[in-house]
């Protein structure tokens, strides 16, 4: 069932919407190379928690910590560790979640570590305007399918695959809600969606085959022919003339 947020309900999201945001600024202005990504995630455990808030990941459904670091190659839901140090010329995803006074946030960003090659920042730059093709024309009434159509003819045309075994997704007081939100498709198809529903629109590229591959530890994705992958995520709202970007 597709919940519609009203209007005192997306006002609480907003403040969950401006912690996530601010957890992935901080972030970005702490990575630098020769850190781990276990020191990445206890910096935004104390971010989220200074704020008042609670993170989202943190044992949602097992999950050990309060980030997914994803590198290179890894697509999404890479664990911190002690011992993955950071290097120059990587990309590192971090997607992160928060829950403040119920209510959750939900966004990724991909950066770059030191001097990165020109593929890996073309495939960054492109999987942000994957994003914001996607939401560019979309608002009350237009079919979920224009998100995926948009979204998968703008990695196409640079030449990447984009990934079908994983999706975006309806939050609001979980994390996961209806509809599942993805990133290929076609114009005109799918549900309707209407004001005042919360996605998280999430597009994953990658700079080879859209294909993937699970890992034994039961979360981190990996790309199949081990090319680099990029992530960008916002919680966006519907509204009657566009969207409302929540994390942004």
């Amino acid at each position: 069932m597709i919940r519609v947020k009203s209007k005192s309900e997306i006002d609480c999201m907003r403040e969950s919407g401006k912690i996530t945001r601010d957890v992935l600024d901080y972030l970005g202005s702490k990575i630098k190379v020769g850190m781990t990504t276990k020191e990445l995630d206890k910096l935004a455990y104390d971010y989220i928690i200074s704020s008042g808030a609670t993170p989202s990941f943190l044992g949602y459904n097992g999950f050990p910590a309060s980030i997914c670091s994803s590198i290179d190659d890894v697509v999404v839901h890479g664990i911190p560790s002690d011992n993955q140090f950071i290097k120059e010329g990587q990309i590192v995803s971090i997607d992160v979640g928060v829950i403040y006074n119920g209510w959750q946030g939900d966004a990724a960003r991909t950066f770059l570590v030191g001097k990165v090659s020109e593929e890996k920042q073309n495939l960054v730059k492109v999987t942000e305007e994957c994003f914001f093709n996607a939401i560019r024309n979309l608002r009350d009434g237009s079919p979920i399918g224009d998100i995926g159509y948009y979204v998968q003819t703008h990695a196409e045309s640079h030449g990447y695959g984009v990934v079908r075994a994983l999706t975006g997704h309806g939050i609001g007081r979980d994390m996961h809600e209806d509809p599942s939100v993805p990133n290929y498709g076609k114009k005109g198809t799918g549900i309707r969606l209407r004001e005042g529903v919360a996605l998280a629109i999430e597009p994953m590229i990658n700079a080879g085959s859209y294909k993937v591959t699970f890992m034994p530890d039961g979360w981190t994705v990996k790309t199949i022919d081990g090319k680099p992958s990029a992530h960008y995520e916002n919680t966006v709202v519907i509204t009657e003339n566009g969207v409302e970007i929540l994390t942004l």
